[in-house]
Order: structure tokens, then C-alpha cells, then sequence
């Protein structure tokens, strides 16, 4: 590949695609420009980043099932930016691998079906992944594509900790904890390495509007808070975290509500917006004087301190915090009300370096570090697509 080549990465949510252009410098990816498409939005539109250039590109296409008329757009819009006509590969993040892919791979057809089959286990971001993939299989059948799963980081961790009390059996077919944004904490275990490398046992708390932690020692995921599936955990934007199996009970038994409605309750009415009954934006509800927005955001801060405890269990101590992603990186408010819940560690959080969203915004007297690292999964994708087709 000579340098001239690109890459372009697709990071899927459930209602959001961030598209990662690279340029291909031997073996490493040096991003060059991104855009991120919200499916929202009306009318829809493409939103890119080029350099200190931002430009908001209107698209014309429907959005069907299959996404061809999206995806040709898209990349009809970058031409005007980039030589597409020289990419020559498109890596993708996908959410759950299962037990199966624990490390990156090339998408054939073999695969791509072996990814579907897992959709089950990711029911709101599977597909999302998927109708990206097949529509750029269909649009340009010789593109190389690629899959990095969000759940393959976690593939480290011990049996005991991805256990459920549940028969053996069971567990036996896929019915355990796999976690999940582990690229984003792969990233981050990156950065440690550089800027941190005395920090062995990190708690990271990826904080957007899917939220999660992950205990680190030596880099190496040891447990997660995200378990089966991508609502367990803390309190997320729309979505519950931890919730005792038997208020499913109570809602398909006493109040006979349908499985459509607890799913349609699960993924997007909880959260910060079901308990504030205001926003699912803690940007929102950190402006909003009611006493239902200052619960939900105290709520949030109680539970993600609750669980750095717990994975100070599984590491068997703590070094260092890291906060990252949308809330963690740019809202010094949440952070420092996790902070404040923590000081029993020894926790100090310096108040300037934690409003200037300094790397490091604990005291030099804290008995823990607390940085802020801003994570790039766009990266990771790009760096496992070059390592899989390099390696044949």
C-alpha cells in the first residue's frame, strides 16, 4: 500500500454512524479527517471534519433498510474532500464477538453471517453494524473489510469474574458476562503505557451515553461492569444499569406488558431520563434547578463510585481513576461528584486541573491519580484492520 492509500473506519451506535478517515503510512493509520452521520436528524446530513475545516453536507437519499442510497452519498459527499478512489479498505466496529472473535478479522461472507448469528446477544447495535457492512459489500464488492468487536478486549478476564449464579449449563451456552467499549479501553491502555506507566491496577470510566468501567491491571481487562448485554452496569443515558430480574417479572406477570414494551422500556425510557423525567443529557440536567434532575445526576455519581469500589475487589487495589468519553472527558461537575464520593480513598481532585480537563486533575497529595484521557475508538479500528490485512 503506498501512502497515498486510505482507510475509512465505521463506528456504529444505534442511531449514529462516526466515519474515520485515515491515511496509510506503511504499517500505521494517521487520521486525516472524520465525519459522523445522525440518523436523527431531519434532514439528514453529513457532518465533517477536515483539519480546523468543518463542513455540513446535506444528504438527499432516503434511508432505507439496506442503507445503498446513504452509503453511495456518503461517499459521493467525501470525494469532494478525499481521493476515495483510493481506499482500499473499511474497517468497522462491531459490538459483540461472543466467545468466537476475540481478536479482529476479515469479512468474507462466512463471517459476515457468523457475526449476524451473534445478533441476538446485541440486539440494538448488531444490525446497525451489519447494514453498514453488507451495504458496502454490495456497493463496492472488493473492498476489504474488517470487524473489531467491542466485547474482544475482554477476553482476559477470568472465568469467575464473567460468571453468573446461573446452572452451569447455562453458562455453557453463552449465558455469562462479556463486556463491552473495549476499544475505547484498549485506546486508553495505550495511552497509559505512554503517559502513565507506574499506574498497574486503573479503573476507566468510559462515560457517554452508553456508560461503563473496566478494571485494568498491567493494561489487561479483569472485569467490567457491562455484563450480557450493553444494559447492565451504571445508569446510562436511557438506560437502567442494574435492575433486580424480578422487576422483569413483575412487568411481564403482573402488569403483562408485552417483551416489545420492556425492551422499548430497557433501552430508552431508564436512565437519567426516566429518573428525571427531563433529559437523558447530564449537560441538560446539570442547567435544570429541579430537585428530579439534581437525583439523576446523583444517582449516576453514586453508582459509577460504587463500582470503582468493586473493582478495586477484583484488582485488589487501586492506583489511578481515569475518566474518558463525552461526560468523562468535558464535564468536570460529574467527575468531581464521583471524586467527592470517593475521598474515603484517599481521593483529592485538584479544582482547576479538573475544570481546565487537565490530564491529570488529582492533587499531589492524593492517594490516587485521577487523569482524563480522551479515547479514540476510530483508532483501534484503524490499527486492528491494518494489523489483519497485513497479516494476510
Amino acid at each position: 500500500m503506498s501512502s497515498t492509500d486510505l482507510l475509512l473506519t465505521f463506528n456504529t451506535g444505534s442511531s449514529t454512524v462516526k466515519i474515520g478517515i485515515f491515511a496509510i503510512d506503511g504499517a500505521e493509520a494517521r487520521r486525516i479527517g472524520k465525519g459522523v452521520i445522525d440518523f436523527r436528524a431531519e434532514p439528514l446530513s453529513l457532518g465533517l471534519t477536515k483539519g480546523l475545516q468543518i463542513v455540513e453536507m446535506p444528504l438527499k437519499a432516503e434511508v432505507t433498510e439496506d442503507l445503498h442510497g446513504v452509503i453511495d452519498e456518503t461517499f459521493a459527499r467525501l470525494a469532494d474532500h478525499f481521493d476515495m478512489t483510493a481506499t482500499r479498505a473499511a474497517g468497522h466496529r462491531v459490538v459483540h464477538g461472543g466467545d468466537r472473535f476475540t481478536r479482529a478479522i476479515c469479512l468474507d461472507a462466512a463471517a459476515i453471517d457468523a457475526v449476524d448469528a451473534l445478533t441476538p446477544l446485541a440486539p440494538l447495535h448488531q444490525p446497525q453494524s451489519l447494514r453498514f457492512i453488507r451495504a458496502l459489500r454490495h456497493l463496492k464488492p472488493h473492498l476489504a473489510q474488517t470487524a473489531s468487536f467491542d466485547t474482544a478486549f475482554h477476553a482476559t478476564q477470568d472465568d469467575l469474574v464473567r460468571r453468573f449464579a446461573i446452572p452451569r449449563a447455562l453458562h455453557d451456552e453463552g449465558i455469562k458476562r462479556y463486556g463491552f467499549h473495549g476499544l475505547s479501553y484498549k485506546f486508553i491502555a495505550g495511552e497509559l503505557r505512554r503517559k502513565a506507566p507506574r499506574a498497574a491496577k486503573v479503573v476507566v470510566a468510559h462515560l457517554g451515553s452508553g456508560a461503563s468501567l473496566c478494571a485494568l491491571d498491567e493494561g489487561i481487562s479483569r472485569d467490567c461492569s457491562m455484563g450480557f448485554s450493553t444494559l447492565d452496569g451504571i445508569p446510562m443515558a436511557t438506560r437502567p444499569g442494574w435492575l433486580d430480574p424480578g422487576v422483569i417479572l413483575h412487568l411481564a406477570g403482573q402488569r403483562k406488558q408485552s417483551f416489545g414494551e420492556i425492551e422499548d422500556l430497557l433501552y430508552h425510557r431508564c436512565g437519567l431520563l426516566g429518573v428525571s423525567g427531563i433529559s437523558a443529557d447530564t449537560r441538560d440536567l446539570l442547567k435544570d434547578g429541579r430537585p428530579e434532575a439534581r437525583q439523576a445526576i446523583d444517582l449516576f455519581t453514586l453508582r459509577i463510585a460504587g463500582e470503582i469500589g468493586r473493582m478495586a475487589v477484583t484488582l485488589g487495589g487501586l492506583d489511578a481513576i481515569v475518566f474518558t468519553a463525552g461526560i468523562g472527558e468535558h464535564q468536570p461537575e460529574i467527575r468531581a461528584s464521583v471524586a467527592k464520593r470517593l475521598s474515603w480513598l484517599g481521593l483529592a481532585i485538584d479544582e482547576k486541573a479538573n475544570a481546565a480537563n487537565a490530564f491529570t486533575i488529582s492533587t499531589r497529595e492524593s492517594n490516587i491519580a485521577a487523569h482524563v484521557i480522551a479515547t479514540d475508538e476510530e483508532q483501534i479500528i484503524a490499527e486492528e484492520a491494518l494489523s489483519v490485512l497485513g497479516s494476510g
